[in-house]
């Protein structure tokens, strides 16, 4: 039987709590980190998920799972909705 993954497992957390933490610890570096690993694919991958909005033309955004905002800053640009709500479980990001 598969053990469930966790960040940290010599916490007493749950796992909510415990990826929360993760992300509230590498939030400084996160955005840099996501460029140089991924190849600059994130960047690709936004541009062309927002190119896939622009013909519903959305006036409202939800963005789950925000992180540091990356995606809502860049549609908030390239799109020009009136309201975007980002929201995440990390308080860090």
């Amino acid at each position: 039987m598969s053990q469930p993954v966790t960040p940290y497992t010599n916490q007493s957390a749950t796992k909510k709590e415990q990826v929360a933490t993760m992300f509230n610890n590498i939030s400084k570096t996160y955005d840099f980190l996501n460029h140089f690993l991924s190849l600059g694919i994130d960047i690709i991958w936004r541009k062309k998920a927002i190119g896939e909005l622009k013909s519903a033309n959305p006036q409202q955004i939800l963005d789950v799972a925000t992180g540091t905002g990356d995606f809502a800053f860049e549609a908030l640009k390239i799109l020009k909705p009136t309201k975007i709500i980002g929201v995440d479980i990390s308080q860090g990001m």
